[in-house]
């Protein structure tokens, strides 16, 4: 019997081989979906356990690939980030360090890598590095974009350099729709490289009319932790009122500001609600994409990464938006659906088909989908492959890492950041910029048995001696990146101000 069932185990594992082999376009490379959302929380999907958001796209591809628990981006702001995952470098290194920089033409990507090797490369929507600038960038063979943030309805589009025009409808919609017709057309039998940069989740929240009174019966209170920040830096509590606090303005879901009024939590409601709708619709253009590439029979030789750039704050510690260093911050949602990665399992199970534990960074994207592609290493990154972690596990994978964020004159609601996160411990701190002690209390978490940053223990003398160990940890950190006291260069913390930013530029 046991013999039988390895062969007929054998005869499926061919048949399926002789299927991707034979599958009308299929390249002997994978082609690449790299689905990119901006400002998506790690929990707002449902195969990471949110309770309201129902998202059964893309949570088969959790189920049919792999899925990152503990997913970082090294810097909580959208163009840094975005940088990061194209090069496998640091903010520091690539020079994008705010929302208004574009990509450093200097520095390769993993798209021009891809493009380099033979891939027909594509990107639609998003950019987000350099904000007056809709034209295409390098790497791409065709590339469409627009200036700024764009909007949730009717977006002015550069259609590859072709002018700015408005096209009617929702962007999400539109952008899918512009990925699969040009996913059609004729890739001259080269594998593709496609790439989504949608608009949702982003601020100012506005879902599709069909899903805008989806969550309408759900209350939402503001986080426990938004009331606890008695052992808190005191820069949080001056945040409360402002652009990035809950009291504040609320990305405009709060018309009179700011209010701390107990019933004021309507407006958070309000918000959290329209920003979940959003969601919905991302997770229907993912099943049509899909479903694209299941009818092309190019599904099972097709990378698809669904992640986001940063994560983002929905009240915790009294504040929302991101750049800081706290857990919602910097954790990100990612899953990969490929079965030269990692053979789907458990497809109808609720839980992902395999589920990675150790920290993965931005930094890796880049050299993961390299590896995953044969092709080129990009030389001298941050980033690590994960693709033996994956596979066979990794006993050399890393245990600790940095995370920075540099203060932003135009948003002056979060100090400098330095902090280093390993697979039990946070320590956070607040350099001034000017060389000088800091002025800011600093923060300790044990991760491990306190993941929602309740307990700030830098003052509880018990942790003296982890607090040295995590100070040295930084900087060894720091070093392997090329920081130090030396190099470290970072703006002048002005403190938390109460002025709206500039309307342009929200």
């Amino acid at each position: 019997m046991k013999t039988k069932n390895c062969f007929s185990n054998f005869l499926l594992f061919v048949a399926c081989a002789a299927t991707l082999a034979l599958a009308p376009g299929a390249s002997a490379r994978p082609n690449v979906l790299f689905i990119l959302c901006d400002d998506i929380r790690w929990d707002a999907l449902g195969y990471a356990g949110n309770p309201h958001v129902k998202t059964p796209n893309i949570d088969r591809l959790a189920k049919e690939g792999v899925a990152f628990k503990n997913m970082f981006c090294t810097t909580s702001l959208c163009s840094p980030s975005r940088a990061s995952i194209l090069s496998g470098l640091y903010a520091h290194a690539h020079g994008v360090q705010n929302n208004f920089t574009e990509y450093p033409t200097a520095f390769k990507s993993f798209p021009m890598a891809l493009q380099a090797s033979g891939y027909d490369t594509a990107y639609f929507g998003k950019w987000h590095m350099g904000e007056d600038n809709d034209q295409p960038r390098p790497g791409f063979n065709w590339f469409v974009t627009h200036k700024g943030q764009g909007k949730y309805f009717d977006t002015e589009w550069n259609v590859n350099g072709g002018g700015s025009r408005l096209i009617p409808g929702y962007y999400t919609h539109t952008v899918t729709d512009f990925a699969t017709e040009w996913l059609n057309r004729d890739h001259a039998g080269k594998p593709w490289c496609l790439m989504i940069g949608h608009k949702a989740p982003h601020s100012f929240y506005f879902p599709e009319p069909k899903y805008s009174n989806t969550f309408d019966k759900v209350w939402i209170p503001y986080p426990e932790s938004a009331f606890h920040l008695d052992d808190k830096p005191a820069w949080m509590k001056e945040r409360l009122h402002t652009w990035h606090g809950i009291y504040g303005p609320l990305f405009e879901w709060r018309k009179n500001f700011p209010d701390d009024s107990p019933e004021a939590v309507k407006d958070f409601a309000a918000m959290t609600r329209a920003y979940w709708g959003t969601i919905l619709s991302v997770d229907d253009s993912v099943g049509k994409l899909v479903a694209e590439l299941r009818r092309r029979g190019e599904l099972d030789n097709t990378i698809i990464v669904f992640m986001g750039d940063n994560g983002l704050l929905n009240g915790e510690h009294g504040m929302v938006d991101k750049r800081t260093a706290h857990e919602a911050s910097l954790r990100i949602p990612m899953t990969i659906r490929y079965p030269g990665l990692a053979a789907p399992l458990n497809v109808e199970s609720a839980r992902p088909g395999k589920m990675i534990e150790q920290q993965v960074l931005t930094v890796d994207v880049a050299p993961s989908l390299l590896e995953l592609c044969g092709a080129p290493a990009l030389p001298g990154i941050h980033g690590k492959s994960f693709v033996k972690l994956v596979q066979r596990g990794d006993s050399a994978w890393r245990t600790g890492w940095l995370y920075h964020y540099n203060y932003e004159k135009q948003f002056p609601y979060t100090p400098n950041v330095r902090a280093v996160r390993t697979d039990s411990w946070k320590y956070i701190h607040y350099p001034p910029g000017d060389g000088g002690p800091d002025r800011h209390l600093a923060e300790l978490y044990n991760v491990e048995f306190d993941p929602l940053e309740r307990q700030n223990l830098i003052a509880n003398p018990k942790y003296a001696g982890v607090v040295k160990q995590m100070q040295k940890e930084l900087e060894r950190q720091m070093k392997a990146v090329g920081l130090t006291a030396a190099t470290d260069r970072m703006p002048l913390d002005e403190g938390i101000k109460k002025e709206l930013p500039d309307q342009k530029i929200r």
